[in-house]
């Protein structure tokens, strides 16, 4: 029997957390490679999750603190839904998935990792499905990280007006 080893999932399980959270601290430090942002838009940006069930799988985060749907204003929600549907053509075009599953955990019963909102795209392929989660507890992922982050953010980077990014444009 041959192994296969997805050693980054030990690190975010038995990793030390940080205190604080990821999507209000990461946006400010202005390594966007480095924390996998790859859009900001003027209330909200998408990242990759460092942690993905399945490559390409996205984050679309308002940037203002807030744990309930219901505490978005109309801004932030009209931002984060255009985000959602740049992402999904971004996603279409550059990786080609056959579907996707978009949703949002709330609270900790709802299984939210981060009290802060957040959306997640991920992209689906026919078969991307098999033995490996269910009886490996691992789940196999095709590409680097860092391969996937560049791919995307030329996507991004070309196929949304100017008008739409963050003053200055997004940072690298």
């Amino acid at each position: 029997m041959k192994s296969l080893w997805a050693p980054w999932r030990m690190d975010y399980i038995l990793g030390k957390k940080k205190g604080g959270c990821i999507f209000c601290s990461k946006p400010t430090e202005d390594r966007d490679e480095e924390n996998l942002i790859l859009f900001r838009g003027r209330v909200a940006f998408v990242m990759m999750n460092k942690f993905p069930y399945n490559n390409g799988h996205l984050m679309l985060v308002p940037k203002r603190h807030c744990s309930g749907f219901e505490e978005l204003n109309d801004r932030e929600l009209q931002e984060l839904f255009d985000l959602m549907k740049t992402s999904v053509r971004v996603l279409k075009s550059t990786l080609r998935p056959h579907g996707f599953n978009i949703g949002i955990n709330i609270g900790v019963a709802g299984g939210a990792g981060v009290a802060h909102l957040h959306f997640h795209i991920v992209p689906r392929w026919t078969g991307d499905t098999n033995f490996m989660p269910v009886l490996g507890e691992t789940k196999i992922i095709p590409q680097y990280l860092e391969e996937t982050y560049k791919k995307l953010r030329f996507a991004f980077e070309n196929l949304l007006p100017k008008e739409g990014r963050q003053k200055g444009g997004p940072r690298k």
